[in-house]
């Protein structure tokens, strides 16, 4: 019988495929004797040979898809798992304790894991996070459970998870996996966010996936309407396959405006930019026909590793991008981690509200080195585009002039090894806190643009975190008290004459876009796949008209009103 599940539609398009379970398993087991130690031991060979079997599959599979860099990662794995230094105390606790593989083997890799993790040299720090993972996987052969590996699907599949961290969903195939569903998350969580980019439909915050799906179901994924459907009947599978169908052939028509450019109905032209996490992304900003774009995060470039990127990887993915652009904007952010984005090499503290926490321009002013190589690399990748740098959580001038100083620095020492640096890069802000948005009167004399993050500018304003479903009634995209903030950070920079940006999730919500028209946005930068329907909005719409519908949507007081009130201008 078929069951269906509600959710958030976070990504558009219809997904049909078998369940991929990507769920942490069951590896709790009990301390038992065992009578015959040898076999014991034998038993826990036998896991050792599947872990490193597991592993050397892995390595190949990273090595083609992901490279060199990705797959020293599971060398280092399959060195600890030939490392007498480990194995051997293992053995000799079950034959001198009589106990089962699976207590000797978390006794001793948790003594090994407790002295790495006490050492003051970071790289022996790290070898405690290599343990963990292959003790984890010898454990999952002794209890005979599965591990899910995304690398190694083959097969086209919809992924089950209670969520996707960023590093999990950048590492998914987009050849097999057709969507994904999750138990939490909002339409702007970071796996939501990389869904859009990476053009698979999803449904997130469906509470009960994870318990309701099992590996094989066979799983609809309604990325429309925000439905999960759990072993449909052939009738509903036939009918969804219809609507995929005229899906596609709606974007076939938005298809059409690939080359053109993004002009109202009355002859006004705004930028359409796109939002991306890796090089990787740019052949759906051109697909998709951007014209520009307009938040490349670079956090991406710091996930799903066990160090910092050098100097020179960055530079090759900053020009890469830049060069791909092809002379349109490129507007990159400095690392913004912190909040929900945590890099474990760098071992922060946790902290009780790290969304406010210490994140973003706060670390890369405090860690010098980090912000310099960053800023280096930028500034050699400049020469090959059209380079535009952001600040992100920017809260006072001061932090800002800060930053600008550590890149003129950055700057001067590139000059004086003889290194050539673009003449025009532009500086500005991401616009993420009521501080700065109120203030931006201010900023607007020194900085070159703002771009407004509306994701985080709108739980700071409400004072309801995002990722929180029991307060998402008050993530309010179109609360008069965000527009008028919005209001006063594109005249600020009007009156400066400098340009104004969105980078948010909002850039692309079609309720939100013919508002912000009328507020004078200058540059909509969203999901790339959005970009084609919301040139298609754009091009219907009437600039003087939605000017008018903004003035009465400042005026309202209830976030319902604001959208009954577009909805009239919009029939």
């Amino acid at each position: 019988m078929s069951t269906i599940l509600n959710g958030i539609a976070a990504s558009n398009g219809i997904a049909i495929a078998k369940a991929y379970r990507l769920v942490e398993p069951d590896l709790s087991f009990n301390q038992s004797s065992v009578s015959d130690p040898a076999e014991e031991v034998n038993r826990f060979q036998t896991a050792l040979q599947a872990a490193k079997t597991d592993l050397e599959t892995i390595k190949e599979k990273a090595y083609k898809d992901l490279g060199a860099d990705k797959a020293a990662i599971f060398e280092a794995h399959l060195l600890v798992l030939s490392d007498p230094e480990l194995i051997q105390p293992i053995e000799e606790k079950i034959k001198t304790d009589s106990v089962n593989a699976e207590h000797a083997l978390k006794e001793t890799g948790d003594m090994f894991i407790a002295m790495f993790e006490s050492m003051d040299n970071d790289y022996m720090k790290e070898r405690a996070a290599d343990i963990r993972d292959v003790t984890k996987r010898i454990l999952a052969h002794l209890l005979q459970v599965q591990l899910a590996n995304p690398s190694l699907i083959a097969e086209e599949v919809i992924i089950i998870a209670e969520d996707l961290t960023p590093s999990d969903t950048a590492q998914l195939n987009r050849e097999f996996v057709k969507g994904f569903t999750t138990d939490i998350g909002g339409r702007t969580s970071h796996s939501a966010i990389m869904a859009r980019s990476m053009e698979i439909p999803a449904v997130v915050g469906a509470k009960e996936v994870t318990q309701q799906i099992e590996n094989g179901d066979m799983v609809i994924v309604d990325g429309l309407k925000g439905q999960v459907h759990i072993n449909p009947t052939e009738e509903l599978l036939a009918e969804y396959r219809e609507i995929s169908a005229q899906y596609e052939e709606q974007k076939a028509e938005w298809a059409k405006l690939v080359n053109e450019k993004t002009v109202t109905a009355d002859g006004y032209h705004v930028e359409l930019a796109a939002n991306i996490g890796t090089p990787k992304d740019l052949k759906g900003v051109i697909n998709n026909g951007g014209e520009g774009i307009g938040l490349y995060r670079t956090e991406f470039l710091y996930m799903g590793r066990d160090q910092l990127p050098t100097e020179d990887e960055q530079f090759e993915s900053y020009k890469a991008v830049l060069e791909g652009m092809d002379g349109k904007p490129v507007v990159v952010r400095t690392l913004d981690i912190g909040g929900d984005k945590e890099l474990p090499y760098l071992d922060l503290p946790k902290e009780m509200n790290p969304f406010l926490g210490f994140r973003a321009i706060r670390l890369c002013l405090e860690d010098r080195d980090i912000f310099q190589t960053q800023l280096r690399a930028l500034l050699r990748a400049s020469v090959y585009g059209n380079l535009k740098i952001m600040f992100p959580m920017i809260a006072t001038l001061d932090e800002f002039r800060e930053a600008k100083a550590a890149l003129e620095s950055a700057k001067q020492s590139l000059i004086d090894e003889g290194v050539s640096v673009s003449e025009n890069i532009e500086v500005g802000i991401m616009v993420e806190i009521p501080s700065t948005a109120i203030l931006a009167d201010q900023f607007a004399k020194e900085v070159d643009f703002f771009s407004i993050g509306t994701n985080d500018l709108i739980q700071y304003t409400m004072a309801a975190d995002r990722m929180n479903e029991r307060v998402s009634y008050l993530y309010q995209p179109y609360n008069p008290s965000i527009l008028r903030l919005i209001k006063m950070v594109i005249d600020a920079a009007h009156k400066e004459g400098k340009w104004a940006g969105m980078c948010g999730e909002m850039a692309g919500d079609e309720v939100a876009i013919p508002i912000l028209l009328g507020l004078g946005l200058d540059e909509f930068s969203m999901s790339a796949t959005s970009i084609l329907k919301a040139r298609s909005q754009l091009k219907r719409l009437s600039k003087a008209e939605m000017e008018n519908l903004a003035e009465e949507a400042l005026n309202l007081r209830t976030y319902g009103e604001v959208i009954q009130a577009v909805k009239k201008v919009s029939k």
